[in-house]
């Protein structure tokens, strides 16, 4: 069961890398997990207990046709994920079994595991292109697919009549917009979703609000405000186990996408963030650290090379880490920085004289670029501080 669980999340990992399927939606890839784990433990069942009557495909596997659907991925990508994969699952097999089985056995359990997984993912196939165009048949004929075809022609700028649009939407494109991504990473959460972001927009001065699903786990919506900055988002507002992402304040059309925009790049940083997220993420309060990890591969080089020794694993220097960068936006209080870390004044203070040791130089030196580098390491942990290799 573990080493099937593993599979799976490996499995999962290999099709986000390789195929495009996942737009950042934590509950896409979750979908995405959970069948690839569905999958292998059908195959296990099926070659441990040969004589046993089972169904096709396993329970589950199914789960993310809607989705796909939904956000408008072509059959041909989902029908390619499902050679990667296979492929992916073959390689875990045919390794466990050189692995576990005798030599004079090896060949024929070899068979078995490749007629058995072939048998698999084409019944597989069959199933998902049958549930993938049934879906779509239903999808592309609701009032849903429209409202969200329009949404997708106002973000490209290719609606030819702003008002049509706005007549279709029920919304008002010419006043001030605030964008906003509500997204969860649990299918039971999907019916919070529209009342959350209504609840959000309506907390930040919202007079008219367009809430659009764009798949499992996830909506866009936007809220008519006032001119004047709108009101402080309120975490209240989005309940447990729900995330939002929050635009600046832009008018018309063309702010109607500036501000989706900024909220799109907030949740592809709490995506990548190893930091715990907070619950409402405005783009003002992290506009650096998105602008900073617009190429995330650039900006680990740029870490690594800016933090030498500082940047390494352990408990210890990522402690180190954290004190100065606490250091630095605490104008260099010990005072503020220990309260915030609820540590002694004295302990600041020697973590921050230990860190310029281990930097070489003294804190003072390039320190744009530093505090940018302990900015990164913090939001990105790993994946700036040492190259990330896919599991194999």
């Amino acid at each position: 069961m573990c080493w099937a669980i593993e599979q799976g999340q490996v499995t999962a990992a290999r099709i986000a890398k390789e195929v495009p399927l996942v737009d950042g939606a934590g509950l896409a890839i979750e979908v995405l997990r959970r069948g690839s784990e569905a999958a292998t433990l059908h195959s296990l069942l099926r070659l441990a207990e040969p004589a046993a009557v089972f169904p096709p495909i396993g329970e589950g596997s199914l789960d993310g046709v809607q989705d796909y659907v939904h956000r408008a991925v072509p059959l041909h990508h989902v029908l390619r994920a499902i050679r990667v994969g296979h492929a992916s699952l073959a390689r875990a097999f045919l390794r466990a079994c050189e692995r576990l089985v005798e030599p004079a056995q090896l060949t024929r359990e070899m068979k078995a595991i490749n007629e058995e997984l072939f048998a698999y993912v084409d019944a597989f196939t069959d199933a998902m292109t049958r549930e993938y165009l049934a879906e779509h048949d239903r999808w592309t004929t609701s009032a849903a697919a429209t409202r969200l075809a329009t949404v997708h022609a106002l973000l490209a700028n290719s609606v030819g009549d702003v008002d049509d649009a706005a007549r279709t939407l029920g919304y008002d494109l010419e006043r001030t917009h605030v964008g906003v991504i509500v997204w969860t990473g649990s299918p039971a959460e999907d019916s919070r979703l529209p009342s959350a972001a209504t609840s959000l927009l309506k907390g930040l001065g919202a007079t008219a609000t367009l809430v659009v699903p764009v798949g499992s786990g996830r909506v866009w919506a936007w809220g008519a405000v006032p001119k004047r900055r709108p009101n402080q988002a309120s975490a209240s507002r989005v309940g447990a186990g729900l995330r939002a992402a929050v635009g600046s304040p832009a008018l018309g059309p063309a702010g109607f996408r500036r501000t989706h925009q900024e909220a799109v790049r907030v949740e592809r940083l709490r995506g990548l963030s190893v930091r715990e997220a907070p619950r409402v993420t405005l783009y003002r309060d992290v506009v650096l650290t998105v602008l900073l990890a617009g190429d995330l591969a650039a900006a680990g080089e740029f870490v690594r090379s800016e933090l030498g020794e500082l940047g390494g694993r352990g408990s210890g220097m990522h402690a180190l880490r954290t004190t100065l960068l606490h250091y630095f936006e605490a104008e260099r209080s010990l005072v503020r920085v220990a309260e915030q870390l609820h540590i002694a004044r004295g302990t600041v203070a020697y973590r921050v004289k230990r860190a310029q040791e281990v930097l070489g130089h003294d804190i003072g030196h390039r320190r744009l670029s530093l505090y940018a580098a302990l900015l990164l390491a913090e939001e990105f942990g790993d994946s700036v501080l040492a190259p990330t290799q896919l599991p194999t």
